[in-house]
């Protein structure tokens, strides 16, 4: 069964240039039946995103901003959140937001056993990352859009790059990992480190570091060893690590 997924968008502080990318990323987890952005449609900033939003059947919620330095915007995406969980149309909520005001919101949401995806500029704060069951950095679309319009030697250079990034404490982090899930000759099966990865740390996601899966990641680092196991009931293998 397909999850349902409301959709919701802070306008005032998301940017219109990867919508595409964004949906795109979204029908990944489910099924986006709700999709609405939040702001004051009478504001100029918000005119990119007019242009975008009959493309990918996004409904406007206007919302005026009745006090001065007050963000009504994030007080409508709030009542709409709860009024929607307490319809019982979705399984779960994907919040489109840079904002930390979200974090209890998140919560609240994970709280009644829904699924809740962030997805934001590395500029989020961390509260409300870790409010989420899985976060997802927007430059890591503007980056995968990039790099399907350059050619294989600039691609290779610029994951090169990326994978300078994975950091002592990131490969302690897979290491503890896969331990904690591991047999007891030391093999974990992948799938399961990848989960465990993600509850640890929701923005955890082998694409920042210039990989699109976890298996060629954990290969570029010689701390562990892979291993792929023939599956009885599929044509694809299974695949195991452990630590070196």
């Amino acid at each position: 069964m397909e999850t349902n997924l409301a959709v919701l968008i802070d306008g005032d502080n998301i940017p219109s240039a990867h919508i595409k990318e964004m949906m795109e990323e979204i029908a990944k987890y489910g099924n986006p039946t709700i999709k609405r952005i939040y702001g004051d449609w009478t504001k100029p900033h918000l005119n990119k995103w007019k242009s975008v939003l009959l493309e990918n059947a996004i409904q406007p919620i206007q919302q005026y901003g009745y006090t001065q330095g007050k963000n009504a915007t994030d007080s409508a995406m709030i009542i709409d959140a709860m009024d929607i969980l307490y319809s019982n149309k979705v399984d779960g909520f994907c919040l489109v937001s840079s904002d930390s005001d979200f974090t209890r919101l998140a919560t609240r949401l994970r709280e009644a056993s829904m699924k809740v995806i962030g997805i934001g500029e590395k500029k989020t704060p961390d509260p409300f990352i870790v409010a989420c069951d899985k976060f997802i950095y927007i430059e890591i679309l503007k980056n995968n859009s990039k790099e399907s319009g350059t050619d294989k030697n600039k691609e290779k250079g610029a994951k090169r790059q990326n994978v300078d990034k994975i950091t002592p404490q990131v490969v302690r982090l897979i290491s503890y990992t896969i331990s904690d899930v591991a047999d007891e000759d030391g093999w974990a099966f992948l799938g399961d480190v990848g989960s465990l990865l993600q509850k640890k740390q929701p923005n955890f996601d082998s694409r920042n570091y210039g990989f699109q899966k976890l298996t060629p990641m954990i290969n570029s680092i010689d701390k562990f060893e892979i291993e792929s196991r023939e599956n009885a009931n599929s044509k694809f293998k299974l695949i195991y690590v452990r630590n070196k």
